[in-house]
């Protein structure tokens, strides 16, 4: 079984490009849909996140989830020690979620800081998705409800796809403009074709 990373900058189009991979019946692990579960659910996060922000982050069990945005968006130091925290908790959980699907061909995970925080060299392969930073603030306000200089905040805490591109092995323009479907199919028809990258520097395959 391969392991496919699906990354990009918020707004990117990670989502759309992961429901065309389940209409194939390929297996997609949400890593930051399961993070919010798990800061729920997680005794041992749940204490480590108190540790570090404080018991009034959680309202009746659950995550203040705006709360801890605003706080750690606009501190870089403190979003380190969040990832730092939900990221071990994430990775363990997403193991034992991919041992479910050890007869498949391959699995994915869905991640938006996958570059950034290291997993993608646990990956197989890595498929990053890109749009212009415009059309991704437009879509996050529209999909979230918040403001632009809070989504601009979650963009400043990501790489840019220039520091991307290099690590990936297969690139998706989901920007409006180049149909996204024909450029999944071409990824899972050359995907058995593609080494593993261990470094940063080598060509990526441009879809």
């Amino acid at each position: 079984m391969k392991t496919v990373g699906v990354t990009g900058g918020i707004g990117s189009g990670k989502t759309t490009v992961c429901k065309i991979l389940s209409v194939f019946n390929i297996p997609v692990y949400y890593a930051d849909t399961r993070a919010k579960v798990l800061y729920d659910e997680d005794t041992g996060l749940k204490e480590e996140v108190i540790r570090l922000l404080g018991s009034s982050v959680y309202t009746n069990g659950k995550l203040n989830r705006n709360e801890v945005a605003n706080r750690v968006f606009s501190d870089k130091l403190l979003l380190q020690k969040l990832n730092a925290i939900v990221h071990p908790a994430v990775e363990k959980d997403f193991i034992k979620w991919a041992d479910n699907y050890s007869e498949s061909d391959f699995v994915v995970k869905e991640a938006a800081i996958l570059f950034e925080n290291g997993a993608y060299k646990k990956m197989d392969y890595n498929v990053l998705i890109t749009a212009p930073e415009s059309l991704r603030i437009r879509r996050v306000m529209k999909r979230d409800g918040v403001s632009e200089e809070l989504v601009k905040k979650r963009i400043e805490n990501q790489w840019l796809d220039e520091e991307k591109i290099p690590l990936a092995d297969f690139v998706i323009k989901c920007d409006e403009q180049n149909l996204v479907v024909p450029q999944v199919m071409e990824v899972m028809e050359v995907k058995g074709k593609v080494k593993r990258k261990k470094e940063k520097g080598k060509s990526s395959t441009k879809i």
